[in-house]
């Protein structure tokens, strides 16, 4: 690397932070999208780095209820490999295997920190996240349009691409991760975070400042390119992160005339979507609403062929009948995709919901403190005045509660790139220390 890059990559590391561990996590923010494998080897060092010369891991408290559900977790892992409480068909191992979707993470949360202590460091990874979803734009867009396809691989098969030709569930784009509701997630956390850069951009052309207006044009084409592949995704949760981040990002002072605006564009997609509405009041709403989007909210487009046991509405009730049968300390990880098949006929990995999920595999109260802890560091946050701060604040924000929401429905964190960009956001949430009046 040349000096002139890395004396730009040293701008804005926060006084506490490890210069090389700077680097290595904006560089990691670049990559996260593409591979997790480079991305992993470059927040390594930037969390070793992260973890020297610091206070100790337990004086913060947020840590200690992450160290209590990490036990409540290994105790579990350790039940359910005892013979005698085995699950037919349960590989114990899936168990243990199960941890390395959260431990590593829990430290993780306090070894990113000291690069996210400050605004401008927040700033400077929010950009590095939205830069790096540049490549989902182009492979899920030519995937699309110009019949790219995979499968691509670098460094000996070490990083792949599959790329499926026409998207994956055909005719749902997905890009370099493959399916099209991890894509959806990814596209929805950094949909925030990209507009926070426009609206930056736009302060920075009315301020006249040197090449602000090709930043913005190129900002603006990001923009145009994430909303159209979002909206190609065809994933509903993808297309309510679209509305959802626009009034956090665009600050209280613009809701005099953003949410009576957003109401009013809304309104014939719920006439066109909701059941019992009224014909007369229905069939004008859905002239204009195209049936890909309310025949896809309201399942219209399924033909009513969707067994009743692959909604969501039987898996959370399968997985509210399997919490209340092992609350303390659950079946294990992954333990739903077994026992699901054996009582409705049909496989799903997973709840579809975080806390379920999390209370299936690991016990009640491992769930409601690792739950409880994130709604807790999104609310503080909010308190002290992050979600009606400066912009890239009000971005950091929003994407975390963007993702936090998709969890309600989905379980993006399963793909390792998710989880990644997931605990940076909430690691950015706990550096919020002070409030702050609301800015525009």
């Amino acid at each position: 690397m040349s000096r002139g890059f890395l004396r730009w990559l040293d701008r804005d590391r926060p006084e506490a932070a490890s210069p090389l561990g700077w680097r290595c996590i904006q560089l990691g923010g670049l990559f996260v999208a593409s591979s997790a494998l480079v991305a992993g080897l470059l927040l390594l060092v930037a969390l070793i780095a992260g973890s020297r010369q610091r206070r100790s891991w337990w004086g913060d408290a947020a840590n200690r209820v992450l160290a209590l559900a990490a036990a409540l977790m290994v105790i579990g892992a350790a039940q359910v490999s005892l013979p005698s409480l085995a699950l037919p068909g349960y590989p114990a191992s899936l168990a243990w295997l199960g941890l390395f979707n959260w431990l590593p993470f829990f430290w993780a949360f306090w070894a990113f920190q000291p690069y996210l202590a400050c605004e401008t460091s927040r700033r400077r990874v929010a950009q590095w996240l939205v830069a790096g979803t540049v490549p989902v734009l182009i492979t899920g867009l030519a995937q699309m349009t110009l019949g790219w396809h995979g499968p691509w691989q670098i460094l000996g098969g070490a990083v792949i691409w599959h790329l499926k030709p026409g998207g994956n569930p055909p005719g749902r784009l997905a890009g370099l991760f493959d399916y099209a509701n991890i894509t959806a997630a990814w596209l929805a956390l950094s949909w925030p975070l990209l507009l926070a850069a426009l609206l930056a951009s736009i302060r920075r052309w009315r301020q006249r400042l040197p090449r602000a207006g090709v930043s913005l044009l190129v900002v603006v084409g990001l923009v145009i390119a994430q909303a159209v592949s979002l909206y190609l995704t065809e994933s509903r949760n993808g297309w309510g992160a679209l509305v959802l981040a626009l009034p956090i990002v665009l600050g209280p002072r613009s809701w005099l005339w953003l949410l009576p605006l957003l109401l009013i564009g809304l309104l014939p997609l719920l006439l066109a979507t909701l059941p019992g509405v009224p014909p007369l009041l229905q069939d004008p709403a859905r002239a204009l609403v195209p049936q890909s989007i309310w025949g896809r909210l309201n399942d219209f487009n399924s033909n009513g062929q969707r067994p009743q046991a692959i909604t969501r509405l039987s898996q959370w009730a399968v997985a509210a009948g399997l919490i209340a049968e092992h609350p303390w300390l659950g079946w294990g990880a992954a333990a739903f995709s077994v026992i699901y098949p054996l009582r409705t006929g049909f496989w799903h990995g997973h709840t579809h919901n975080i806390a379920l999920d999390l209370a299936i595999s690991h016990g009640l109260p491992a769930a409601v403190l690792v739950v409880g802890l994130v709604l807790w560091l999104l609310i503080r946050a909010a308190r002290l005045g992050m979600a009606a701060g400066s912009v890239y604040e009000r971005g950091w924000w929003a994407a975390a509660l963007v993702l936090i929401a998709l969890h309600a429905s989905d379980i993006p964190m399963y793909d390792s790139r998710i989880n990644i960009a997931g605990w940076i956001l909430l690691a950015g949430l706990r550096c919020r220390r002070s409030a702050v009046r609301p800015t525009a």
